[in-house]
């Protein structure tokens, strides 16, 4: 069970580092007008927000990682806690922004905290 778990949070961690990057660096690009549906000049006008954005999934990405190489008991607490902020950034995202949300962040969060916590 411990080996799923890992597998599901380092998923997790590669999720929010692929939205960084789109968030951070792709927003005005094809990637990130692709994702944000919006045209060149909204992309232009959202780039700092999306960039602000793509910074806090990158620590989330940062510190679900830390958790992965960090040795227990910390590993495993690091693991809950920044599982516990996807799983709640994902739900106000899904409930202020945008339905998939739910789907592309808190779910798989929430699954992979249960995993976590199973394992433990």
């Amino acid at each position: 069970m411990q080996t799923a778990a890992n597998v599901l949070v380092g998923l997790v961690a590669a999720f929010h580092v692929y939205v960084m990057v789109l968030e951070m660096f792709l927003w005005e690009r094809k990637p990130g007008r692709e994702l944000s549906g919006f045209d060149a000049d909204m992309a232009r006008a959202t780039a700092p927000l999306a960039a602000n954005q793509g910074l806090y999934n990158g620590f989330l990405a940062a510190g679900l990682i830390w958790g992965l190489i960090a040795a227990d008991p910390t590993g495993y607490r690091v693991q809950v806690f920044f599982l516990i902020c996807v799983v709640v950034a994902g739900a106000y995202g899904g409930a202020t922004a945008n339905r998939r949300i739910l789907f592309a962040q808190a779910l798989p969060g929430a699954v992979t905290l249960a995993a976590v916590l199973a394992a433990g």
